[in-house]
């Protein structure tokens, strides 16, 4: 999903102002997955997506365009590691912001140009995973928009006043179905996309990646993290896991793996503490952009990414 990790995306309204938030801080999380084999997989391995496979913050940005943000902690660089592809058997092109159109066109960035993704594919590729579809969405500007009714409503008494628990959702009502025509057209995208990835790679093992949890089951464990009404965060939870149920789908038609992070991801969102979440909160504790993957996080997926590649060995 979008990102720009430099200045920070995430919103927080104070005052009838949106500020940015400020990513500073750096630790040092061991990269190894836990996830170990035997044998190596055969590559070269290419990873397509946006943010969330990119993994900004979490390191220095590596690779070119500096603009994408990459990190040398995200999945595709630890499934790689793990299954013992270095050099030329690893590609990783994903970028912050990345749309499916970014995958078949130039994606400009504020630090340079990322070619199209899916030119490093080719005859040879191996395994391919994919991750994207929440900026197709706009889910950042769904979250955007609901941190700033959700901020409103705790400054007028979280309820006490109003009896509304939900003024994003009762807002977004009315475009509901715009919301649900994006998914559908999301996935109609997907699935030309793979159909591509599978005329440029036909030898390569093929992945849908999913989103992980980014909110809780139970509104009230939200708190004041995320800066969202109690009702807005069933509504925003709803919407990920439409997108994730969608990608699952296409998947399936295209006859290629999907990859659940989300299930294993449950326990591990932006509303738990700070040495247990794989999400960061809008405020982030551990290096990562705001409400994006943490260097556990992506760990969690390159978990769930070896072990739908290891079934397949």
């Amino acid at each position: 999903m979008k990102t720009s990790v430099q200045a920070g995306v995430a919103g927080l309204l104070a005052c009838g102002t949106l500020l940015t938030v400020v990513l500073v801080t750096r630790d040092g999380d061991d990269n190894h997955t836990g996830v170990t084999y035997s044998t190596t997989s055969k590559g070269p391995y290419v990873a397509l997506g946006d943010s969330y496979t990119a993994g900004p913050g979490i390191t220095d940005p590596t690779g070119t365009p500096a603009g994408c943000d990459r990190s040398t902690g995200n999945y595709p660089a630890l499934v790689a590691a793990e299954l013992g592809l270095k050099g030329g058997k690893f590609r990783d092109v994903s970028c912050s912001g990345a749309t499916t159109s970014d995958l078949t066109s130039s994606q400009h960035t504020d630090k340079g140009t990322n070619p199209p993704q899916l030119r490093a594919l080719s005859s040879d590729t191996r395994l391919v995973t994919v991750g994207i579809g929440g900026n197709d969405i706009g889910f950042s500007s769904m979250i955007k928009r609901c941190v700033a009714m959700g901020a409103l409503y705790q400054l007028t008494g979280s309820g006490k006043y109003f009896t509304e628990d939900a003024p994003c959702a009762r807002e977004a009502d009315a475009g509901s179905a715009a919301v649900e025509k994006k998914i559908a057209t999301t996935g109609d995208r997907l699935t030309r996309i793979l159909t591509e990835v599978k005329r440029r790679s036909p030898e390569a093992r093929v992945y849908v990646v999913s989103y992980p949890a980014l909110l809780p089951a139970d509104s009230a464990d939200c708190g004041r993290g995320m800066s969202l009404a109690p009702g807005d965060v069933t509504y925003l939870r709803e919407k990920e896991q439409q997108l994730n149920t969608a990608l699952r789908q296409r998947a399936s038609e295209a006859g290629v793996g999907y990859v659940d992070t989300y299930t294993p991801s449950t326990d591990h969102n932006a509303c738990t503490a700070k040495n247990t979440r794989w999400i960061e909160p809008l405020v982030p504790e551990n290096p990562a952009a705001p409400v994006h993957p943490n260097a556990r996080g992506e760990r969690g997926m390159a978990e769930a990414v070896l072990r739908a590649v290891k079934s397949a060995l």
